[in-house]
């Protein structure tokens, strides 16, 4: 007989999504994406971090402050740094694990790239005009969105 406590698929690339959120050094918040093609394959990861060749010592981590002394001017998302990752093929009709919702600039990407599914943990920027444009472009082109609910499992992972 088959084992019946495995993992759904929703949880695997969640917890992939989560995982990949722990490499960002971002002392606030940690956001991790795995986009997934529609055979349930990893087309690439992706978590919030500063551009290839930038050095994190240098750059600024902060939330407040002048535009240029805070991380916003400079982090890539973890949705663009995953669209970005991905070495070959296309992302259309793929679908997007976030442990974020989605910012507007994030939302163009992915609308662009041809991902039709965004599973989020967390909206907790919803009432921010960034989220509500996202929303919007997503309902304006059919892209789909569901928030994936945590089960009651754990998982434990050595490292």
């Amino acid at each position: 007989m088959k084992r019946q406590d495995y993992l759904s698929w929703d949880e695997y690339f969640m917890g992939i999504a989560l995982l990949s959120a722990g490499r960002s050094k971002d002392s606030n918040t940690q956001v991790g994406a795995c986009i997934v093609s529609e055979e349930n394959k990893i087309l690439s990861v992706g978590y919030n971090g500063m551009p290839t060749g930038c050095n994190d010592d240098e750059m600024p981590w902060e939330r407040e402050g002048e535009a240029l002394e805070t991380k916003y001017p400079f982090v890539c998302h973890a949705e663009l740094n995953a669209i970005l990752n991905r070495s070959t093929g296309s992302l259309k009709n793929s679908r997007i694990y976030v442990s974020l919702f989605p910012c507007n600039e994030c939302a163009k990407a992915i609308i662009q790239s041809g991902i039709k599914e965004v599973v989020y943990m967390e909206d907790k920027y919803a009432d921010t005009d960034g989220v509500k444009a996202s929303k919007k472009m997503f309902e304006m082109t059919g892209v789909k969105m569901r928030q994936y609910i945590p089960t009651e499992r754990t998982v434990t992972v050595k490292l």
